[in-house]
This record gives structure tokens, sequence and C-alpha cells, in this order.
């Protein structure tokens, strides 16, 4: 049997688009449209509510909840957050941050006209991201380097060169097909590519023997992936970037790395953690082509950095698909800025790792003894708070896919409400202005100051009390 049609009374009592608005009053900021188009949306769910039987809430309740809609709405705006949870290249957040002299020279890139394609010699039309490629080029010990839009194009645009004649065969032990995040896998990438994945050895294990088995006519190249995100430990074994290379010189076959995380210093000597390769001791040792992430370890914007034989490189840069994943004036003018601080710190009377004006080299090289009297000093300041506050540990976490066997010991600053649950508490951080963001351990919450900058103390003491108001 046919259902019966909805009562039209249902839908007589449906707000309106104007009496909602006049409700909400100013919202945040917003344009009006963008309001009136999130209370369009609202009204239309109520309306199939309606048409399936469903009684319209009544008006104050409607306009509660469409104001939640507006405001949730209004927070996903991106904006300046502090990081309190100890994740130094924090995906969800941005990543790693750029030093000031970077964003300044952002700001003044993006706000004002620049040479980006302009000869100043000639008066004529110029190569864009000449500077910044030769910079990267002295940099990592290359005959040539150039930038994309991210690590993953970096690998598909070199994929596309080797890999893309009649030779399409690139081999790759199956213990180095791994997912980079978001669901993007290596195999994936290569199919886009239009390479043809040749995997060789076992998940754990892989030997030249397994090389030379699966090197053919159809072999275009030798591609080795750095296992960033993860480990294996036990049972393993892969032969040496050194025995690699010595593999395709023999059978005069480019060989390839994907460095993902980008560390262009050893972070052995700034945090004491495990040795992270650089792009400099894998070109040392012969490799053709190496690509990693401008926005890890790097402590530059999302970018994908390639670096290596200068033939190679001006080949992926005649791919036309080079110009639809190049980089604007904006990412050029801050991987320039980056480059350029590891360029003249290593050349200063303190050209320690530890001692460099990045961010994220900062963050790694804290020690406890630096961390704990600002810990205090909040705590101090949260005495007559609603909320019991000390000074506790954490392990901090580089994050963002990279050294995923090493930690660092770090401060935080431990807090139970006392007229909040701790989720309560939680929520109201991540909704104030600047939002919060901490993790909860047991029953406390928790903010790690190794990824807080010490001029955000204040900002953060304050965003605390606000959160414990009544």
């Amino acid at each position: 049997m046919p259902s019966a049609p909805p009562d039209p009374e249902l839908f007589r009592r449906l707000p309106s688009v104007e009496k909602i608005l006049k409700a909400l009053g100013d919202t945040d900021d917003l344009p009006r449209s963008l309001t009136t188009h999130l209370v369009q949306q609202e009204i239309a769910r109520m309306r199939t509510d309606a048409q399936l039987g469903k009684e319209p809430p009544p008006f104050d309740a409607a306009v509660t909840h469409i104001r939640a809609v507006v405001e949730r709405f209004a927070r996903s705006r991106i904006q300046p957050v502090i990081n309190a949870t100890g994740v130094l290249i924090h995906t969800n957040l941005g990543r790693s941050p750029l030093a000031s002299a970077v964003g300044d020279a952002m700001r003044e890139a993006a706000c004002q006209y620049d040479n980006l394609e302009f000869d100043m010699d000639t008066g004529e039309r110029g190569r864009r991201g000449s500077f910044l490629e030769t910079t990267l080029a002295v940099l990592t010990g290359a005959e040539a380097a150039t930038v994309t839009n991210n690590c993953a194009a970096a690998l598909v645009l070199i994929l596309r060169h080797l890999a893309g004649g009649e030779r399409r065969e690139v081999v790759i032990p199956r213990g180095q097909l791994i997912e980079i995040g978001g669901g993007f896998r290596i195999p994936e990438i290569m199919e886009t590519s239009g390479a043809k994945l040749r995997e060789i050895g076992a998940t754990n294990k892989v030997s030249l023997a397994d090389y030379r088995k699966a090197i053919g006519p159809q072999t275009a190249m030798l591609l080795r992936v750095h296992r960033s995100n993860f480990h294996m430990e036990g049972f393993v074994g892969e032969p040496t970037l050194a025995e690699l290379v010595a593999l395709g010189r023999e059978y005069q076959l480019p060989v390839v790395e994907d460095l993902g995380s980008g560390a262009v210093v050893s972070l052995m000597d700034v945090a004491g953690t495990g040795h992270e390769p650089t792009p400099q001791e894998s070109l040392a040792q012969g490799v053709d082509l190496v690509c990693f992430s401008g926005d890890k370890l790097f402590g530059g914007p999302q970018a994908g950095i390639i670096c290596g034989k200068a033939s190679l490189v001006a080949g992926i840069k005649r791919d036309p698909l080079f110009r639809a994943l190049r980089c604007d004036k904006i990412i050029l003018t801050a991987l320039q800025e980056t480059a350029l601080t590891y360029l003249r710190h290593s050349q200063g009377e303190d050209s320690s790792p530890d001692k460099t004006p990045l961010p994220l080299l900062q963050m790694l090289a804290l020690r406890e003894e630096h961390l704990l009297p600002r810990a205090a000093a909040i705590v101090a300041s949260l005495t007559d708070a609603p909320v019991t506050a000390a000074a506790g540990t954490g392990d901090s976490r580089c994050g963002g896919g990279t050294m995923p066997g090493s930690s660092l010991p770090s401060v935080t600053v431990d807090l139970s409400p006392k007229s909040l649950s701790v989720p309560q508490f939680t929520r109201r951080l991540r909704e104030g202005q600047p939002a919060v963001i901490g993790y909860i351990a047991g029953d406390r919450f928790k903010l790690d100051l190794r990824t807080v900058f010490p001029e955000q103390d204040a900002t953060l003491l304050k965003a605390i009390l606000n959160a414990l108001q009544p």
C-alpha cells in the first residue's frame, strides 16, 4: 500500500530563514551569505524530516541547534592553535611551524609584486625558482634540484620520467610498499604514474639476489623507499644503499630513494635520537635521485623536493605534468628562506644543529631542564583556580610519519578541574580563542610544553583560566 502523504501542518510549523537569521544576530564575523547558506541547509533537513512525518523542533530549539551548527562551522576556519600535544610535526595541526623570518618573507611575497618569473638583469621573462633550486642543490650536495607541491607528486614525476617509456618496470622490495597516510599507498602512486610495479623479496627480508632475479629488459629503475613512518626489527635484512647503487651501476639502471621525512641535519646531534638518513648521505653514496618532504623534518612548507643528477632533474622539469604540480610564489619563498637559514647557520660561529633558528629543531633540542621552570610558573599561577595542577612528565613524539621508534622525555602541566569533567574541560579549551589542544591521560588533562612556544605561556594560562570559568 502507498504511504500516507505527510501532514501539511508539519510544513507550516517549519521556521523561516528570515526569522532564524534575525534570532541568530551576528555570528562570529561570518559573511551573511555563509550564515544564510547554513540556515537554509538546516531548514532543508527539517523539511526532509517533515516529509517523513517527523515533528519540527520548537523555534527556540531550532535556533539553538542552528547556532551550534554555525559556530561549529566558524571553528573549522583555518586559524592558529596552541599545540600542547607533544607531537612536533602534527599532521592535523599543520605539520612543522615555520621560522618567524620565513613567515615575514612569505607575507612580503604574498602582499606585493615580486620577481617570480622576471630576470632582474635582462628585464625579460626569467625562470621560476632558479635561486631556490641552486640553494637546495648546494644544501644537499646535489648536481641539481627542483620542487613540486608535495613528496607524492615528486615521486610521480620521477616515475613518469624514468619509467614512462618502453621500459616501465620499477623494482621495489615488498617491505617498502608503505602507506604514506590518508589511505595513499606507494603502489597506487606508482600506478598513477604509469609505472609497473615489480615487487621482490619477503616483507621482512630482501637480498641482492632478489634484485638480480627481477631485473630484465623491461626494468626501468630501482626504487628504495625509506620506512619513515614505521620500523621493523627482528629477523629482517636488506642490501645496503651502497650495494644497491653498485647493482644499479652494474646494470646501468638509475637508483632512486624516496626519503619522505626530509632531515638535512643529524638528528642524533640535535635530539639524541636514532639516526635519520639525509639526502646528503644518499647522494654521496651515488643515488641518482632523491625526493623528500618540505614540511616534515626539513621544517619548511608543504612541498616535494627532488635532488640529484642534473640531466634527470632537467628531464623531470620538461614533463607537462610538472607545471600542474609546481609551487606558487609563497611556497617558493618559504622554501627559499628555510634553505637559506640552514646554509647561513652552518657557516655561523655556532653551527651546531640544536642552535638553528628553525622552530622544529629548537623543539627537538629541548631538554627537561628547559621545560621544568615554565611548567612550575604555570602551576604556581593556578594556585587559586578551581583546578588541581602539577608538573608532570610525558613522551613527545616527532610525528608526521617520521622517527616512529623515537620519543623524547618531556614536561607537562597536568590539570584536574574541580567543577568540570576532564572531557568538558578539554572541549572548552578546544573551543576557546585560541584553541588549546592537549591530551587526556587517566583522569588528567596534560599539556606538553615541548610543542608550546615559550611566548605562548601567558596565552596558555589565560586560556586555562577562561575554560575553568563557571
